[in-house]
């Protein structure tokens, strides 16, 4: 997203810091550019201040730094005013970066407004209000579970100090199975047949194994330690349902949109959520499939010097997405009757494992600004077509995923379904 400003018009460049705001104003009076300086507070008072100030010079156009998280109460600021609305824009610190040893807090804001100008400067994408709330959300539950899986290690670790190989056993260790035998050691429970009476499933006819595994001790020191990590989790899990319920009535409007995302080999309505969040409902921001990988991080990079490139390492951008869009590739390529599956077993000769389910990543991103673009939907072109069979499961899967956040998508469903069809069939089932 290049800029193109015109040069007549005024234009503010603002060095943003934790405690004050330089802002520096372009101008061009009688065929010479003048600066108009001056330093403001960081307070919210503050910066209706700098919003009179800047309006006197009639500076509708601001440009920033996204210095740290400093930026955001000065951008929230600004956005309010919608008399006269001011052109924001923000660019990355790395690309105004000053020379060592000439850097001054109104030369950095100066050669803000100057590149502008000059159309120097490529925007950051900075979405909406509503897309920003989506955004603190689904992120807040990403590292809410990454937590859970911290804890999840460190109870792992204690039970190796009492020699309990549970984990050895049980595939997941906070399952129901390893839930509630950690619960009862927690309590002081050391008889190893009122634990293995906790096996479920499949685990119940690993009793022998789980007697032996469950032969050991945890101490006092440990067992309150157990305790805690415990209670950790259970509040974890109590808040990431919170966040559930709230995405649920936040993107109530947007189903349509999730369905269509959730059709995508390895998406489920989680997966849905966070890209909806990141990308937006229609992908607006973004003219191209192309743009929007590039943005991500996830498309082939260079480092071209002399008609030679030395590397296609991929470029830095939205760690959270590339991050999503990698579990999805992975989620995809285990789908044999995907096109994905496919794709995987193409390129993995040439460029191993990892690589190729990279190179699926990429791909499945552009097709999820299809999707969201064009509002389309996801057709199968695998060497084998998803039968069925395999569509009821996964359709009904979503319907309870949807039905335990209180959404009832079946309405809007029926509207971007064909009709009839097998699908709708098994709502009522």
């Amino acid at each position: 997203m290049d800029c193109m400003a015109d040069v007549y018009q005024p234009i503010a460049g603002i060095d943003v810091h934790k405690k004050i705001l330089v802002v520096v104003v372009r101008l061009m009076e009688e065929g010479k550019v003048i600066y108009q300086k001056r330093k403001f507070g960081a307070t919210r008072q503050e910066i209706d201040h700098v919003a009179a100030w800047l309006q006197h010079w009639k500076a509708t156009v601001v440009v920033m730094e996204s210095t740290a998280q400093y930026w955001r109460p000065l951008w929230y600021g600004l956005e309010r005013y919608t008399e006269g609305p001011f052109q924001l824009h923000l660019c990355n610190p790395l690309k105004v970066k000053a020379p060592r040893g000439k850097k001054r807090d109104y030369r950095d804001a100066q050669r803000l407004a100057d590149r502008w100008a000059a159309g120097d400067l490529e925007d950051s994408f900075v979405p909406g209000q509503e897309q920003r709330e989506w955004r603190s959300m689904t992120r807040a539950r990403v590292h809410m579970k990454r937590k859970i899986g911290i804890n999840r290690c460190q109870v792992e670790g204690l039970l190796e100090h009492g020699t309990i190989k549970l984990s050895s056993v049980v595939s997941d260790l906070f399952g129901a199975t390893g839930w509630a035998i950690l619960k009862l050691i927690a309590s002081g429970v050391t008889d190893v047949e009122v634990l293995v009476k906790q096996a479920r499933g499949s685990l119940r006819s690993k009793e022998s194994k789980l007697r032996e595994a469950l032969a050991g001790k945890l101490d006092r020191t440990h067992r309150l330690l157990l305790k805690q990590h415990m209670e950790q989790v259970e509040l974890l899990r109590k808040q990431v349902e919170e966040l559930n319920q709230a995405l649920a009535v936040a993107m109530k409007e947007h189903v349509p949109a999730l369905t269509r995302l959730c059709q995508i080999p390895g998406v489920d309505l989680y997966s849905a959520q966070e890209l909806l969040a990141e990308i937006g409902p229609k992908a607006a921001a973004f003219p191209s499939a192309d743009q929007f990988a590039g943005w991500v991080g996830i498309c082939p990079g260079s480092k071209e010097s002399g008609g030679v490139n030395y590397s296609s390492r991929s470029p830095k951008g939205n760690r959270y997405l590339r991050r999503l869009l990698c579990q999805v590739a992975w989620g995809a390529v285990h789908n044999k009757e995907s096109f994905f599956a496919a794709l995987f077993g193409r390129l993995k000769p040439r460029i191993q494992g990892r690589g190729a389910a990279w190179a699926v990543a990429h791909r499945i991103g552009k097709v999820i600004w299809l999707i969201l673009h064009e509002e389309v939907e996801y057709k199968e072109m695998g060497p084998g077509k998803v039968g069925i069979q395999t569509l009821n499961r996964k359709f009904r899967r979503l319907m309870k995923e949807f039905a335990r956040h209180g959404v009832d998508p079946r309405t809007i469903l029926a509207e971007i379904l064909p009709v009839p069809s097998p699908l709708l069939e098994t709502v009522n089932e």
